[in-house]
């Protein structure tokens, strides 16, 4: 495997990382205050505050990884991204301003103001979808280049029907992981009343995802006819997401096993999010920019390569001892400490 295939590798397993963990805290946010809003918050925020508590200072470390070694490991990519995307950024760094706002409050302020249950359910589906439009321009069409000046397409953008659904399947695929996680964690914790609630959500999004899956796939063969031949050519890994979200679904819908039931939703998005990503190989932003284009030097690709898995194995075990010792602790879980 080239460097230039390695460092895209371990980029994009930190951006994985990121999906799956921040989408369960960014649909946390929406769940809390949509049940506040309907009466059934009482039953439900205890399990969202409780898996909460522990990790939320972690969840943007992913993306710290990965937009750092995306710079980098490949620097020309600034050139291009850089001016384009600065609105899109800058609204998305706000959101992620605003939601680290809302646990000072929630967590350390003397009232629970429901503006600011608001902003971080609102955050949860709005930093998502601004953070889509990179793999969004990433397809070509949205970004020009003429005489040297990289140019965005503001209207082409917003009024594409494939951007629009990207953003919609990233904004299911938050509910839909985040339910299904909490769903889990609150059968895991004994609270069954917020179990079936989390229970319903879980079934409930999981048809839209799969629906916007399919929009996604079929609108990026009129938009990107390359990529999408890519795609085909490894459908293989798209049967296998498939087949894992209905084994995720049915464990659900039978109340059995949902601790393998949320393994098989990272599976699920796993096989999907590296079958897109290979498919787009060579391109970071097609078709201007391959990962062959500006590829760092050498000396600088293996220290980065370095840098980057030892913090992957640094990162992990972290994790895992989180989760062990808070999260998934019996007397932590069940609220007896």
């Amino acid at each position: 495997m080239s460097y230039e295939l390695l460092g895209i590798t371990v980029l994009w397993t930190f951006l994985y990382g990121y999906v799956i963990v921040a989408s369960i805290d960014f649909g946390a946010g929406f769940f809390n205050y949509y049940t506040s809003i309907t009466g059934k918050g009482p039953i439900v925020h205890k399990v969202i505050d409780r898996y909460l508590s522990p990790v939320w200072e972690v969840t943007n470390v992913f993306l710290i990884f990965f937009y750092v070694g995306l710079i980098g490991f490949f620097p020309s990519i600034a050139y291009y991204y850089g001016t384009t995307l600065l609105i899109p950024g800058s609204i998305a760094t706000i959101l992620i301003a605003i939601r680290g706002s809302y646990y000072a409050f929630h967590h350390y302020g003397p009232k629970k103001a429901r503006w600011t249950q608001f902003l971080y359910g609102a955050t949860g589906l709005l930093i998502p979808a601004s953070l889509s439009t990179v793999l969004t321009v990433s397809e070509g069409k949205y970004i020009f280049v003429n005489n040297g000046n990289v140019s965005l397409d503001y209207r082409e953008l917003f009024t594409s029907f494939y951007s629009w659904t990207v953003i919609i399947l990233a904004i299911v695929s938050v509910l839909y992981i985040s339910a299904c996680f909490l769903t889990y964690y609150a059968h895991k914790a004994g609270d069954m009343e917020a179990f079936h609630i989390l229970r319903k959500y879980a079934l409930s999004w999981s048809l839209p995802t799969i629906l916007a899956s399919f929009l996604v796939f079929l609108s990026i063969s009129h938009h990107n006819w390359e990529h999408f031949s890519g795609m085909l050519d490894l459908s293989w890994m798209f049967i296998l997401s498939s087949l894992f979200f209905l084994g995720a679904v049915f464990l659900i819908l039978k109340k059995q096993r949902l601790g393998l039931s949320f393994i098989f939703v990272m599976l699920q998005y796993a096989f999907a999010f590296y079958g897109y990503g290979a498919a787009h190989l060579p391109y970071l932003l097609y078709p201007y920019l391959s990962i062959y284009d500006g590829f760092t030097n050498e000396a600088m690709a293996i220290a980065l390569i370095i840098t980057f898995v030892a913090g992957l194995l640094l990162l992990i075990p972290s994790l895992y001892l989180l989760m062990r010792l808070f999260v998934f602790s019996n007397q932590y879980v069940q609220g007896k400490k």
